[in-house]
């Protein structure tokens, strides 16, 4: 297999995630523009697409040396992660961004808690639990259920791709399994792309865009955290991570004009503290980006 070549230029590690962390909001804001014209089962078809040739000609796996082994810890990673991105897509074409990642960020953080022993722990628990009934729509009215719905779901499944990319990291080299992984992605969202139709829209402007959007949501992000993790503790990185939510917020307001009420705001920062302490005082890290 190939290994991936050194950059010549690279960033410390804090500005790295917080780069990354910037990029993947600004590819999200950049999907939900394309949204009205392709959709999101289309939009999600690019990006995956458009990031597997990407990645395969910068990264340069040689496919033919994988062992049987290492196709079956990569491909239920790679499937997991195209449904996860098809699910967050989906809920993000209903509700706003910050929300979204906030619901989806639901997902790792049970996985961190699972296994909590200590009293303490459960100090995490009970403010995610506070931060969902903060978003929760209790009238039944203002907020889509079935983005909600999607965004859980896609955190859900952001979880299984924690478990399943662990494997696939002992597997394979970092930048081969995201690589390869990015192939098997395409396959749960290509049928619901051509099905929509939103492909027969594709302009070069379009196409522009949907470049992009694959640079700055898979390519730019995981290349940035790959750097990072070189010098960088897991836990700091793990941390540095939690910020995704209101970093979500602050993109859809700013990019998007979206506005979270109060109480929404406070949903952010309640989960965003539970992420961190979690981090903090269990064992199970919490990973890079999902569904974004």
């Amino acid at each position: 297999m190939n290994d991936t070549p050194t950059p010549r230029f690279t960033l410390p590690p804090l500005p790295a995630v917080l780069l990354a962390i910037v990029s993947v909001q600004a590819g999200a804001a950049i999907a939900k523009g394309l949204f009205p014209v392709l959709g999101p089962a289309a939009t999600t078809s690019l990006r995956i697409g458009l990031s597997a040739l990407i990645l395969l000609v910068t990264v340069r796996p040689r496919l033919g040396q994988l062992q049987a082994a290492q196709w079956r810890v990569v491909a239920p990673y790679g499937l997991a992660l195209g449904t996860m991105n098809f699910l967050f897509y989906e809920s993000l074409a209903r509700i706003p961004l910050g929300l979204a990642v906030t619901l989806e960020f639901i997902g790792p953080l049970s996985l961190a808690l699972v296994g909590a022993r200590r009293w303490f722990d459960f100090v995490w628990v009970v403010l995610a639990a506070a931060g969902i009934a903060l978003i929760a729509p209790w009238s039944g009215q203002g907020i889509d259920l079935l983005g909600m719905g999607l965004a859980l779901a896609a955190g859900g499944l952001w979880a299984v791709y924690i478990v399943l990319g662990q494997r696939t990291a002992a597997a394979l080299p970092g930048p081969v399994a995201v690589a390869v992984g990015m192939l098997f992605a395409a396959l749960p969202v290509l049928p619901f792309g051509v099905a929509s139709g939103g492909l027969l829209a594709l302009t070069p402007y379009l196409l522009l865009l949907a470049g992009l959007l694959a640079l700055f949501s898979s390519v730019l992000p995981f290349s940035l955290e790959m750097q990072a993790l070189r010098t960088m503790p897991t836990r700091t990185f793990s941390i540095l991570m939690s910020l995704e939510p209101v970093a979500a917020a602050v993109s859809g307001w700013l990019l998007l004009g979206e506005k979270l009420t109060l109480a929404q705001w406070l949903a952010v920062l309640f989960i965003v503290v539970a992420s961190a302490g979690a981090t903090l005082t269990t064992s199970r890290p919490q990973p890079a980006h999902g569904g974004e």
